[in-house]
């Protein structure tokens, strides 16, 4: 299905279906994108930029092939214009083209990618997410409420992970770009595991 979505370029922010993004939007661009939004269908596609571009002359950097479409499920509107939102997540989507427009907001058409539902993670894989993740937690400093963690359904346990974990924008998006749920866990321990080795080198991975 081919849709055309406005959306919201930030690095390191990652939505997936059924999942939940908070946000607080203060850019005057991004407020009138979030304006018109709820004027409209409520929805914002969110997308990461391409790292490494210099900008010149405002030249908006090029974005990643794929992102997730979010509707605006809670919003309060702050007295100087700011937002505070929550983003729902719907459909992950792909661009096939960047429209030319007169908003100060960017705006594509894009293919909406047909995710399915209610994945599981074998009992194998599962534990070994939960290891690593307990492992990358303790290394990090992280406080976390395990019991929590282990009453979450495979999704959210995976895909929470992937939003919230510090990894570097090109490793957010294999994840995002990662087709099937299991993938996308395996993935998520072996990017632990890489980070939490590499913890203060410069290098990052491509």
């Amino acid at each position: 299905m081919s849709t055309r979505l406005s959306v919201f370029p930030l690095a390191g922010a990652l939505l997936f279906p059924r999942m939940h993004l908070p946000l607080h939007i203060f850019e005057p661009r991004y407020r009138a994108l979030v304006t018109d939004s709820l004027a409209r269908d409520r929805r914002i596609g969110m997308i990461q930029p391409r790292p490494g571009f210099i900008e010149r002359h405002g030249e908006p950097p090029p974005l990643f092939e794929i992102g997730c479409v979010g509707r605006i499920a809670e919003v309060e509107a702050l007295d100087d214009g700011r937002f505070d939102i929550v983003l729902e997540g719907l459909s992950r989507f792909r661009i096939t083209r960047e429209l030319d427009v007169t908003t100060p907001f960017r705006q594509v058409e894009a293919e909406l990618i047909a995710d399915p539902e209610d994945e599981v993670l074998a009992m194998g894989d599962r534990a070994s997410l939960e290891l690593e993740s307990r492992r990358f937690a303790d290394a990090q400093g992280y406080a976390v409420d395990w019991e929590a963690v282990t009453r979450l359904d495979d999704e959210n346990l995976v895909n929470g992970i992937a939003q919230i974990a510090p990894f570097d924008p090109a490793a957010k998006q294999a994840l995002l770009e990662a087709n099937t749920l299991r993938d996308r866990a395996e993935l998520t321990v072996q990017l632990m595991q890489f980070f939490g080795r590499h913890e203060g080198d410069e290098g990052t991975l491509q």
